[in-house]
Protein backbone atom coordinates (compact mmCIF):
# COMPACT_ATOMS: atom_id res chain seq x y z
CA UNK A 1 0.00 0.00 0.00
CA UNK A 2 2.79 2.22 0.79
CA UNK A 3 4.68 1.21 -1.77
CA UNK A 4 1.61 2.35 -4.27
CA UNK A 5 1.08 5.59 -2.47
CA UNK A 6 4.90 6.51 -3.24
CA UNK A 7 4.32 5.43 -6.84
CA UNK A 8 1.33 7.89 -6.49
CA UNK A 9 3.39 10.57 -5.07
CA UNK A 10 6.15 10.18 -7.80
CA UNK A 11 3.83 10.45 -10.68
CA UNK A 12 1.94 13.63 -9.17
CA UNK A 13 5.11 15.05 -8.84
CA UNK A 14 6.37 13.89 -12.51
CA UNK A 15 3.10 15.60 -13.72
CA UNK A 16 3.16 18.64 -12.10
CA UNK A 17 6.35 19.08 -13.09
CA UNK A 18 5.80 18.43 -16.84
CA UNK A 19 2.96 20.26 -16.74
CA UNK A 20 5.16 24.02 -14.77
CA UNK A 21 7.32 23.01 -17.93
CA UNK A 22 4.58 23.33 -20.52
CA UNK A 23 3.23 26.52 -18.82
CA UNK A 24 6.97 27.86 -19.42
CA UNK A 25 6.84 28.04 -22.56
CA UNK A 26 7.55 31.69 -23.68
CA UNK A 27 4.60 33.02 -25.93
CA UNK A 28 5.90 35.29 -29.25
CA UNK A 29 3.98 36.56 -32.62
CA UNK A 30 5.26 37.72 -35.45
CA UNK A 31 2.91 40.26 -37.43
CA UNK A 32 2.55 41.67 -40.88
CA UNK A 33 0.63 41.43 -43.84
CA UNK A 34 0.18 37.73 -44.46
CA UNK A 35 -2.55 38.31 -47.35
CA UNK A 36 -2.78 40.84 -49.48
CA UNK A 37 -1.40 42.44 -51.82
CA UNK A 38 1.89 43.24 -49.98
CA UNK A 39 1.86 39.42 -48.73
CA UNK A 40 5.73 39.27 -50.07
CA UNK A 41 6.71 41.07 -47.47
CA UNK A 42 4.36 39.14 -45.17
CA UNK A 43 6.14 36.44 -45.67
CA UNK A 44 9.42 37.90 -45.05
CA UNK A 45 8.91 38.24 -41.66
CA UNK A 46 7.18 35.41 -41.17
CA UNK A 47 9.89 33.43 -42.30
CA UNK A 48 12.75 35.23 -40.86
CA UNK A 49 10.91 34.62 -37.35
CA UNK A 50 9.93 31.04 -37.80
CA UNK A 51 13.94 30.06 -38.64
CA UNK A 52 14.96 32.73 -35.76
CA UNK A 53 12.52 30.50 -33.15
CA UNK A 54 13.90 27.25 -34.62
CA UNK A 55 17.85 28.17 -34.52
CA UNK A 56 16.53 29.30 -30.81
CA UNK A 57 14.85 26.54 -29.56
CA UNK A 58 17.58 24.03 -30.59
CA UNK A 59 19.73 26.17 -28.41
CA UNK A 60 17.53 25.61 -25.48
CA UNK A 61 15.56 28.52 -25.71
CA UNK A 62 15.80 31.70 -24.06
CA UNK A 63 16.59 31.27 -20.20
CA UNK A 64 15.24 27.49 -20.49
CA UNK A 65 11.97 28.32 -22.21
CA UNK A 66 10.92 27.27 -26.00
CA UNK A 67 9.36 30.07 -27.78
CA UNK A 68 5.81 29.32 -29.26
CA UNK A 69 5.19 31.62 -31.86
CA UNK A 70 1.82 33.11 -32.90
CA UNK A 71 1.56 34.46 -36.29
CA UNK A 72 -0.41 37.38 -37.09
CA UNK A 73 -2.15 38.52 -40.47
CA UNK A 74 -3.07 42.33 -40.43
CA UNK A 75 -3.75 42.50 -44.58
CA UNK A 76 -1.40 45.67 -44.36
CA UNK A 77 -4.59 47.72 -42.75
CA UNK A 78 -4.44 49.33 -39.00
CA UNK A 79 -7.81 48.07 -37.82
CA UNK A 80 -6.90 44.41 -38.52
CA UNK A 81 -3.06 45.57 -36.98
CA UNK A 82 -4.76 46.61 -34.09
CA UNK A 83 -7.45 43.49 -33.73
CA UNK A 84 -3.81 41.42 -34.20
CA UNK A 85 -2.48 43.30 -31.43
CA UNK A 86 -5.40 42.85 -28.96
CA UNK A 87 -5.37 38.73 -29.83
CA UNK A 88 -1.49 38.57 -29.15
CA UNK A 89 -2.35 40.58 -25.90
CA UNK A 90 -5.30 38.14 -25.04
CA UNK A 91 -2.93 34.78 -26.12
CA UNK A 92 -0.26 35.86 -23.46
CA UNK A 93 2.15 37.13 -25.86
CA UNK A 94 5.24 39.38 -24.36
CA UNK A 95 7.08 39.84 -27.66
CA UNK A 96 6.17 41.00 -31.27
CA UNK A 97 8.42 41.38 -34.00
CA UNK A 98 6.10 43.51 -36.57
CA UNK A 99 4.71 45.25 -38.03
CA UNK A 100 5.90 45.97 -41.22
CA UNK A 101 3.61 49.27 -42.39
CA UNK A 102 4.35 52.29 -40.58
CA UNK A 103 0.75 53.01 -40.18
CA UNK A 104 0.01 49.93 -38.87
CA UNK A 105 2.85 49.49 -36.34
CA UNK A 106 1.89 53.12 -34.72
CA UNK A 107 -1.47 52.09 -34.00
CA UNK A 108 -0.90 48.54 -33.06
CA UNK A 109 2.07 49.78 -30.54
CA UNK A 110 -0.65 51.54 -28.73
CA UNK A 111 -2.48 48.20 -27.67
CA UNK A 112 1.09 46.36 -26.63
CA UNK A 113 2.03 49.39 -24.67
CA UNK A 114 -1.66 49.19 -22.72
CA UNK A 115 -0.50 45.12 -22.18
CA UNK A 116 3.03 45.62 -21.53
CA UNK A 117 4.54 44.11 -24.17
CA UNK A 118 7.64 44.58 -26.74
CA UNK A 119 7.56 45.07 -30.43
CA UNK A 120 10.34 44.97 -32.58
CA UNK A 121 9.12 46.34 -36.01
CA UNK A 122 11.95 45.00 -38.71
CA UNK A 123 10.78 47.53 -41.15
CA UNK A 124 8.07 50.44 -40.31
CA UNK A 125 10.34 53.55 -40.81
CA UNK A 126 8.31 56.65 -40.13
CA UNK A 127 9.55 58.94 -38.03
CA UNK A 128 6.73 59.15 -35.52
CA UNK A 129 6.82 55.01 -34.37
CA UNK A 130 9.63 55.88 -32.27
CA UNK A 131 8.96 59.43 -31.13
CA UNK A 132 6.54 59.02 -28.59
CA UNK A 133 8.39 58.06 -25.87
CA UNK A 134 7.21 54.95 -25.63
CA UNK A 135 9.39 51.90 -23.54
CA UNK A 136 8.15 48.90 -25.40
CA UNK A 137 8.75 50.25 -29.43
CA UNK A 138 11.85 49.95 -31.14
CA UNK A 139 12.71 48.75 -34.82
CA UNK A 140 15.77 47.07 -36.58
CA UNK A 141 15.21 49.34 -39.44
CA UNK A 142 16.25 53.13 -40.01
CA UNK A 143 14.17 56.04 -40.27
CA UNK A 144 12.78 57.87 -42.76
CA UNK A 145 14.44 61.02 -42.40
CA UNK A 146 17.76 59.26 -42.82
CA UNK A 147 16.66 57.33 -45.60
CA UNK A 148 15.10 60.66 -47.08
CA UNK A 149 18.39 62.45 -46.53
CA UNK A 150 20.45 59.54 -48.66
CA UNK A 151 17.64 59.58 -51.48
CA UNK A 152 17.68 63.76 -51.39
CA UNK A 153 21.03 64.65 -51.74
CA UNK A 154 21.70 61.69 -55.06
CA UNK A 155 18.91 63.63 -56.20
CA UNK A 156 20.44 66.58 -56.02
CA UNK A 157 23.43 65.72 -57.06
CA UNK A 158 22.67 63.71 -59.71
CA UNK A 159 19.60 65.59 -61.07
CA UNK A 160 20.81 68.46 -60.57
CA UNK A 161 19.29 71.45 -63.09
CA UNK A 162 16.68 68.58 -63.87
CA UNK A 163 12.94 68.14 -63.53
CA UNK A 164 11.86 65.92 -60.92
CA UNK A 165 8.61 64.73 -59.91
CA UNK A 166 7.79 63.86 -56.28
CA UNK A 167 4.57 61.03 -56.23
CA UNK A 168 3.71 59.33 -52.92
CA UNK A 169 0.91 56.86 -51.69
CA UNK A 170 -0.75 59.06 -48.99
CA UNK A 171 0.20 56.81 -46.06
CA UNK A 172 2.57 57.32 -43.19
CA UNK A 173 5.34 55.72 -44.89
CA UNK A 174 4.90 56.59 -48.99
CA UNK A 175 4.21 60.60 -47.43
CA UNK A 176 6.45 60.77 -45.37
CA UNK A 177 9.58 59.31 -46.90
CA UNK A 178 8.76 61.67 -49.90
CA UNK A 179 8.56 64.39 -47.69
CA UNK A 180 11.47 63.56 -46.28
CA UNK A 181 13.44 63.27 -49.64
CA UNK A 182 11.91 66.49 -51.14
CA UNK A 183 13.20 68.27 -48.07
CA UNK A 184 16.62 67.23 -48.56
CA UNK A 185 16.37 67.88 -52.13
CA UNK A 186 15.22 71.48 -51.73
CA UNK A 187 17.98 72.55 -49.01
CA UNK A 188 20.20 71.43 -51.96
CA UNK A 189 18.27 73.85 -54.50
CA UNK A 190 16.30 70.98 -56.41
CA UNK A 191 12.73 72.06 -56.14
CA UNK A 192 10.22 69.05 -57.98
CA UNK A 193 8.18 70.37 -61.04
CA UNK A 194 5.80 67.88 -59.39
CA UNK A 195 4.54 67.09 -56.16
CA UNK A 196 1.27 64.17 -56.70
CA UNK A 197 -0.55 62.30 -54.56
CA UNK A 198 -2.04 58.60 -55.50
CA UNK A 199 -3.99 56.11 -54.28
CA UNK A 200 -2.93 52.85 -52.68
CA UNK A 201 -4.48 49.84 -54.40
CA UNK A 202 -5.43 52.40 -58.03
CA UNK A 203 -4.98 50.21 -61.13
CA UNK A 204 -5.19 52.65 -63.43
CA UNK A 205 -2.14 55.76 -63.48
CA UNK A 206 -2.79 57.45 -66.91
CA UNK A 207 -3.75 60.54 -65.36
CA UNK A 208 -0.60 60.49 -63.37
CA UNK A 209 1.73 59.90 -66.76
CA UNK A 210 -0.11 62.56 -68.69
CA UNK A 211 0.87 65.26 -66.10
CA UNK A 212 4.48 63.30 -65.83
CA UNK A 213 4.80 63.50 -69.46
CA UNK A 214 3.27 67.16 -69.77
CA UNK A 215 5.78 68.19 -66.80
CA UNK A 216 8.55 66.81 -69.15
CA UNK A 217 10.03 65.62 -65.86
CA UNK A 218 13.48 63.55 -66.24
CA UNK A 219 12.98 61.40 -63.13
CA UNK A 220 9.96 60.31 -60.60
CA UNK A 221 10.97 59.58 -57.32
CA UNK A 222 7.88 57.66 -55.64
CA UNK A 223 7.29 57.04 -51.66
CA UNK A 224 5.35 53.56 -51.62
CA UNK A 225 5.05 50.14 -51.95
CA UNK A 226 6.13 47.72 -54.99
CA UNK A 227 2.75 47.29 -55.87
CA UNK A 228 2.14 50.77 -57.28
CA UNK A 229 5.62 51.65 -58.02
CA UNK A 230 5.65 48.88 -60.13
CA UNK A 231 2.35 49.57 -62.28
CA UNK A 232 3.65 53.12 -62.39
CA UNK A 233 6.33 52.27 -64.43
CA UNK A 234 5.15 49.85 -66.43
CA UNK A 235 2.20 52.43 -67.50
CA UNK A 236 4.66 55.03 -68.07
CA UNK A 237 6.95 52.56 -70.69
CA UNK A 238 3.21 51.70 -72.44
CA UNK A 239 3.02 55.69 -72.94
CA UNK A 240 6.18 55.94 -74.07
CA UNK A 241 7.92 57.52 -71.19
CA UNK A 242 11.10 56.36 -70.80
CA UNK A 243 12.57 58.27 -67.44
CA UNK A 244 13.96 56.41 -64.52
CA UNK A 245 11.59 55.49 -61.29
CA UNK A 246 13.27 56.38 -57.58
CA UNK A 247 11.93 54.69 -54.53
CA UNK A 248 12.81 53.72 -51.23
CA UNK A 249 13.13 50.00 -48.86
CA UNK A 250 9.29 49.54 -49.65
CA UNK A 251 9.86 48.32 -53.29
CA UNK A 252 12.46 45.70 -52.19
CA UNK A 253 10.51 42.17 -53.39
CA UNK A 254 10.76 39.97 -56.22
CA UNK A 255 7.25 40.76 -56.82
CA UNK A 256 8.09 44.62 -58.22
CA UNK A 257 10.19 43.40 -61.57
CA UNK A 258 7.28 40.69 -61.91
CA UNK A 259 4.59 43.81 -61.69
CA UNK A 260 6.80 46.40 -63.81
CA UNK A 261 8.18 44.20 -66.54
CA UNK A 262 11.33 45.14 -68.60
CA UNK A 263 10.88 48.49 -67.59
CA UNK A 264 12.16 48.19 -64.27
CA UNK A 265 15.85 47.96 -65.49
CA UNK A 266 17.23 51.21 -64.31
CA UNK A 267 15.34 51.99 -61.39
CA UNK A 268 17.07 53.56 -58.22
CA UNK A 269 16.79 52.89 -54.72
CA UNK A 270 17.79 53.84 -51.62
CA UNK A 271 18.02 50.53 -48.81
CA UNK A 272 20.68 49.53 -45.86
CA UNK A 273 23.44 47.02 -47.44
CA UNK A 274 22.27 43.95 -48.09
CA UNK A 275 22.15 41.30 -45.31
CA UNK A 276 22.49 38.60 -47.21
CA UNK A 277 26.33 39.31 -47.82
CA UNK A 278 27.04 40.07 -44.06
CA UNK A 279 29.35 37.78 -42.93
CA UNK A 280 27.44 37.28 -39.13
CA UNK A 281 24.78 36.05 -41.70
CA UNK A 282 26.08 33.26 -43.32
CA UNK A 283 25.18 30.66 -41.73
CA UNK A 284 21.78 31.45 -41.01
CA UNK A 285 21.32 32.46 -44.87
CA UNK A 286 23.12 29.16 -45.89
CA UNK A 287 19.96 27.26 -43.69
CA UNK A 288 17.59 29.82 -45.79
CA UNK A 289 18.83 28.17 -49.24
CA UNK A 290 19.11 24.87 -47.82
CA UNK A 291 15.23 25.09 -48.01
CA UNK A 292 15.10 27.11 -51.11
CA UNK A 293 14.35 30.07 -49.82
CA UNK A 294 16.06 33.47 -50.39
CA UNK A 295 16.45 35.80 -47.48
CA UNK A 296 15.78 38.78 -48.71
CA UNK A 297 14.94 42.76 -48.06
CA UNK A 298 13.38 41.98 -43.93
CA UNK A 299 14.12 38.46 -43.59
CA UNK A 300 17.01 39.16 -41.36
CA UNK A 301 15.41 42.26 -39.65
CA UNK A 302 12.99 39.70 -38.72
CA UNK A 303 15.42 36.87 -37.53
CA UNK A 304 17.46 40.06 -35.95
CA UNK A 305 14.85 40.84 -33.57
CA UNK A 306 14.35 37.19 -32.05
CA UNK A 307 18.35 37.48 -31.39
CA UNK A 308 18.68 40.43 -29.82
CA UNK A 309 15.39 39.79 -27.44
CA UNK A 310 16.90 36.67 -26.60
CA UNK A 311 20.21 38.50 -25.82
CA UNK A 312 18.70 41.09 -23.77
CA UNK A 313 16.61 38.77 -22.00
CA UNK A 314 19.46 37.05 -20.50
CA UNK A 315 21.45 39.98 -19.98
CA UNK A 316 18.44 40.85 -17.84
CA UNK A 317 17.85 37.32 -16.43
CA UNK A 318 14.21 37.91 -16.84
CA UNK A 319 11.79 37.33 -19.28
CA UNK A 320 9.62 40.44 -17.90
CA UNK A 321 9.56 43.11 -21.33
CA UNK A 322 10.03 45.82 -19.57
CA UNK A 323 13.56 44.75 -17.62
CA UNK A 324 14.30 43.48 -21.46
CA UNK A 325 13.35 46.53 -22.85
CA UNK A 326 15.93 48.42 -20.12
CA UNK A 327 18.75 46.40 -21.46
CA UNK A 328 17.93 47.26 -24.39
CA UNK A 329 17.60 50.97 -23.97
CA UNK A 330 21.41 50.59 -22.15
CA UNK A 331 23.37 50.69 -25.34
CA UNK A 332 24.53 47.10 -24.65
CA UNK A 333 25.61 45.83 -28.08
CA UNK A 334 23.84 42.76 -30.07
CA UNK A 335 25.30 40.05 -32.30
CA UNK A 336 22.74 39.60 -34.74
CA UNK A 337 22.52 38.26 -38.78
CA UNK A 338 22.56 42.11 -39.28
CA UNK A 339 26.19 42.80 -37.47
CA UNK A 340 25.96 44.86 -34.60
CA UNK A 341 23.76 46.20 -33.55
CA UNK A 342 22.54 49.00 -30.29
CA UNK A 343 19.30 51.31 -29.82
CA UNK A 344 19.41 54.77 -28.39
CA UNK A 345 16.98 55.93 -25.73
CA UNK A 346 14.00 56.34 -28.48
CA UNK A 347 14.47 52.36 -29.80
CA UNK A 348 16.16 53.15 -32.96
CA UNK A 349 19.05 51.50 -34.09
CA UNK A 350 22.27 53.74 -33.42
CA UNK A 351 23.95 52.91 -36.72
CA UNK A 352 21.38 54.18 -39.44
CA UNK A 353 23.24 53.37 -42.86
CA UNK A 354 21.09 53.87 -46.53
CA UNK A 355 22.65 53.18 -49.73
CA UNK A 356 22.00 53.42 -53.35
CA UNK A 357 21.11 50.34 -55.64
CA UNK A 358 19.65 49.76 -59.06
CA UNK A 359 17.53 47.34 -60.70
CA UNK A 360 19.79 45.93 -63.11
CA UNK A 361 19.11 42.89 -66.14
CA UNK A 362 22.06 40.35 -64.87
CA UNK A 363 23.45 37.93 -67.41
CA UNK A 364 20.50 35.36 -66.58
CA UNK A 365 18.11 37.96 -68.15
CA UNK A 366 16.51 38.56 -64.73
CA UNK A 367 16.67 41.96 -62.68
CA UNK A 368 17.26 42.50 -60.00
CA UNK A 369 19.06 45.32 -57.53
CA UNK A 370 22.79 45.52 -57.00
CA UNK A 371 24.50 48.34 -55.63
CA UNK A 372 24.96 51.53 -57.43
CA UNK A 373 28.27 52.54 -58.36
CA UNK A 374 27.20 56.54 -58.81
CA UNK A 375 26.06 56.86 -54.79
CA UNK A 376 29.75 58.04 -54.13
Amino acid sequence: MKKTLLLAGVALTFGLVAASGARADIKMGVAGPITGSIASFGAQLKNGAEQAVEDINKQGGILGEKIVLSVGDDNADPKQGVSVANKFAGEGVKFVIGHFNSGVSIPASEVYNDAGMLMISPASTNPTLTERDMWNVFRTCGRDDQQGAVAGAYLASHFNGKNVAVVHDKTPYGKGLADETQKTMESKGLKPVLYEGVNPGEKDYSALVSKLKGANVDVVYFGGLHPEAGLIIRQMRDQGLKTPLMSGDGIVSSEFTSIAGPGSDGTLMTFAPDPRKNEAAKAVVEEFKAKNYDPEAYTLYSYAGFQIIKQAAEEAKSLDPKKVAEVMHSGKVFKTVLGDISFDKKGDITRPDYVMYVWKKGADGKINYVGNELTN
